[in-house]
């Protein structure tokens, strides 16, 4: 199996990044795994799609000896031809690239699609997941009351209404700009919705008590819990201080997740739209019986869920790649990609 992960930048320092995970099982198992950043990508004048590309020599890796392995000397450049992929596989960020670079990735897994390369997650449904717009396209009864506006009356009524709520740009990632707003402090209203809407629309949510302590990520891949020696791939994100974001790299802590009824009640919920979709790997982020936010780019963390669980969930997704690509070969054209990314 070839696959190509395409990726924000190519030797990023996240050495325990999801993406390098996924990749080193890939070549652990004699697969060719590829890392393409969305930079090098390219259509060329005979009608193929390309990009410059970095795999490893073949041997056997742990997500950071892949990532060393990748920046080091030992590292094999070519330029890929991805219309000779299996797989490409969808692991940009748009929140964290260059305006002109940030559906990338989507455009030209279209591209790569209509040539018969299974794209994952599929591009037409990550079109649709371009801004947290797409949480309101899944059942009401899972996710908070919302407001969407760039109008101060509304969100000012709105507050009125529920007392407290929780603020946020519509584009945007990692907990950037997000702020708590209560009835009895009017003082930074203006300047919070101001600093907010500067750039576009805003958010506004119910608050939910049960976020108060942080946030389950739990992982739904073909659009079910994944599961691994009955292990889900989950982790719990805890909040410090009186910082509103539980990320990690906003002081959060990581704990082990006590995956509940109601939590995979949401799953199910979620399913049929993830389903028709095309999304493979997805994250949900849950506060209680509540969806807070659906990583459908670049849903990272499966290292933090084998920390604690103990068991490594990089085999079963490599494993789901695999029957995939069978399929295809054996029945050409039978499956659509949005058919074949949930089988």
């Amino acid at each position: 199996m070839k696959i190509g992960f395409v990726v924000n930048v190519m030797d990023s320092d996240a050495s325990g990044a999801t993406t390098y995970r996924l990749a080193a099982e890939c070549v652990n198992r004699g697969h060719d795994a590829w890392i393409l950043s969305t930079g090098t990508l390219a259509y060329n004048p005979d009608d193929t799609l390309g990009g410059h590309a970095r795999t490893v020599p073949p041997g056997h890796y742990t997500s950071d000896s892949f990532l060393q392995a990748l920046r080091s000397s030992k590292a094999i450049q070519a330029t890929v031809v991805l219309d000779e992929c299996d797989v490409l596989f969808l692991r940009s960020n748009p929140a964290a690239q260059h305006p002109w670079a940030q559906f990338a990735g989507v455009q030209f897994g279209r591209l790569a699609m209509r040539r018969g390369v299974l794209v994952l997650n599929d591009p037409n449904g990550l079109a649709k997941a371009s801004n947290k717009l797409y949480l309101q396209t899944f059942p009401e009864r899972v996710r908070p009351r919302t407001l969407v506006t760039r109008s101060r009356d509304r969100i000012r009524s709105f507050l009125e209404d529920e007392g407290v709520i929780i603020v946020k740009p519509l584009l945007g990632s990692g907990g950037s700009g997000v702020f708590i707003l209560r009835r009895e402090d009017r003082r930074n209203f203006d300047e919070i919705v101001g600093a907010v809407t500067r750039d576009g629309y805003l958010i506004a949510q119910e608050y939910l008590p049960a976020a108060a302590a942080g946030d389950t990520r739990m992982f739904l891949m073909n659009g079910l819990p994944l599961v691994q020696q009955g292990r889900y791939a989950a982790f719990r994100r805890i909040r410090t201080g009186d910082d509103l974001r539980s990320n990690i790299h906003a002081g959060g802590k990581l704990r082990r997740a006590e995956v509940d009824e109601s939590m995979l009640r949401v799953a199910e919920e979620v399913r049929p739209r993830l389903i028709e979709d095309g999304m493979f790997l997805v994250g949900l982020d849950l506060a209680g019986d509540k969806l807070m936010e659906i990583n459908v780019f670049s849903p990272g963390g499966l290292g933090s869920a084998q920390l604690f669980e103990k068991v490594d969930f990089a085999p079963v997704v490599v494993e789901s790649l695999e029957r995939k690509v069978e399929s295809r070969r054996a029945e050409p054209g039978r499956f659509t990609n949005v058919e074949l990314a949930t089988l």
